[in-house]
């Protein structure tokens, strides 16, 4: 940078970070969920649904505490976090991996752009972080999703040349979070960045192997350093049969810079930068890679009810006697899973679970317990207002709401069962109507406090 760029570049760091949301399109339009939370917004420049807002008009806190977040209508995302999923282009019924993916974030958002069709399997190999992911996906309605909590090294053995698309939002020396995370910078050396050289060039080997020919691949990072970027890049281009994909820089983004690179190659400059003093977002790199060879198409899937076991079966039985009594819902049909007490319906293209460490397997629906089928809070949050045969609406404002969401009971007489509480028209949990009064059975890990 000349002196005057990277004047503003250090000084960027002392202003003001940028906050988003993301609109879930699987439950709510963007008109909608803007007119229920009552914020104009301003648009993010390279996600449709996604939007600022500014820490002088509402509290980062507020945001994630209003009845509309907890019914999974926006996910709170740093805006060009929103990017990498925007570059990888999945489509509905496609095979996808998601493979460093705690939070949750980008999982979502893919989730949203494959319209809850296909497989997604989504990974984190650290335990504590895979929970948060659950939760997220739950709370999104997502079901496509194969949740898993391994290395790349074992997954690579489970999936040789099996999907489509892959995100590899990697691990990194993260000094395009300074302005977001002040710890960042205390926790920062100039070693870490060459063992996250190390670490990336270790999981983009796997990667690769579990892409098929013709695939496409985004690797990103939230690092400025050209040896995480650029030169990562250059380097997966010397030893693997790769191409590099033109993103078209907008709202900001600017090409990858080729002079960063050993041989200076202007194909280098097909990638993405985001620099926070030139764009509203923490500093971000993306790059779009297609595995050279001809996609094979996804099989066709099965069009009939299955089981993994014949346990699963009769937890299966047992969820359709709850189904009839309870919603009004046209079964899907797929393959149904129990490990434990846990039933669950598998997502596209899984016709039974590989021996790998996991903590999702497509729809969680309920718990199948001494021959009785209780629902899931997860089974809730994917359903839509008309497969529910009893439902309360509150109004947004009600104070009912939130004493639901704190986990109180309810007064209210209606008829004797399962029933959807919900804000408007969109659900927040299970409650049970008894003798004048509602039940609560919102999770107690999910409650406002």
């Amino acid at each position: 940078m000349d002196e005057a760029e990277y004047e503003a570049f250090i000084a960027s760091f002392d202003g003001h970070r940028n906050y988003g949301i993301r609109v879930n399109t699987l439950k709510t339009s963007t008109e909608e969920l803007l007119n229920l939370i009552g914020l104009k917004l301003d648009p993010i420049p390279w996600e449709s649904q996604g939007f600022y807002y500014d820490l002088s008009d509402q509290s980062f806190d507020s945001l994630g505490k209003l009845p509309a977040y907890h019914a999974g209508l926006y996910y709170i995302q740093e805006p060009s976090a929103m990017m990498p999923a925007n570059a990888l282009l999945p489509l509905p019924g496609e095979k996808v991996l998601d493979l460093c993916a705690a939070p949750g974030g980008k999982t979502c958002q893919l989730g949203n752009k494959m319209n809850n069709t296909g497989l997604l399997v989504s990974n984190d190999i650290n335990p504590k972080r895979v929970k948060a992911l659950v939760k997220n996906i739950e709370l999104m309605g997502l079901t496509n999703t194969f949740v898993v909590n391994e290395s790349p090294q074992r997954l690579e053995r489970i999936y040789p040349e099996f999907f489509d698309r892959i995100l590899l939002d990697v691990p990194c020396s993260g000094e395009g979070m300074f302005r977001k995370d002040r710890d960042a910078v205390k926790s920062y050396s100039k070693y870490k960045s060459s063992e996250c050289v190390s670490l990336q060039r270790e999981i983009f080997d796997s990667a690769y192997n579990m892409l098929k020919p013709g695939g496409v691949i985004v690797y990103s990072t939230c690092t400025f350093n050209p040896d995480e970027n650029e030169r990562n890049i250059e380097y997966f281009m010397g030893k693997y049969d790769l191409c590099v994909d033109r993103l078209n820089p907008i709202g900001g983004f600017e090409p990858s810079r080729p002079e960063w690179t050993h041989s200076k190659d202007e194909m280098y400059n097909r990638g993405l930068r985001l620099w926070p003093h030139k764009a509203r977002g923490e500093g971000h790199f993306v790059c779009r890679l297609i595995k050279k060879g001809n996609l094979t198409p996804n099989p066709v899937e099965k069009t009939r009810a299955d089981y993994t076991s014949e346990e699963a079966e009769k937890a299966a039985e047992a969820f359709r006697d709850f189904a009839e009594k309870n919603l009004n819902l046209s079964e899907k049909l797929g393959i149904y899973h129990i490990r434990g007490t846990s039933l669950y319906l598998l997502p596209d293209y899984m016709e039974n679970v590989p021996s790998i460490k996991w903590d999702k397997a497509g729809l969680y629906l309920g718990e199948y317990v001494k021959g009785r089928f209780e629902p899931s809070q997860s089974l809730i949050m994917s359903l839509k207002p008309e497969n529910f045969k009893r439902m309360i609406e509150f109004r947004n404002g009600d104070h009912n709401i939130v004493r639901y969401l704190k986990g109180e009971t309810l007064i209210s007489s209606g008829e004797k069962g399962y029933t959807a509480v919900c804000i408007e028209k969109y659900p927040l949990g299970w409650a049970k109507q008894e003798e004048g009064m509602l039940k609560n059975l919102y999770p107690k890990g999910w409650r406002m406090v």
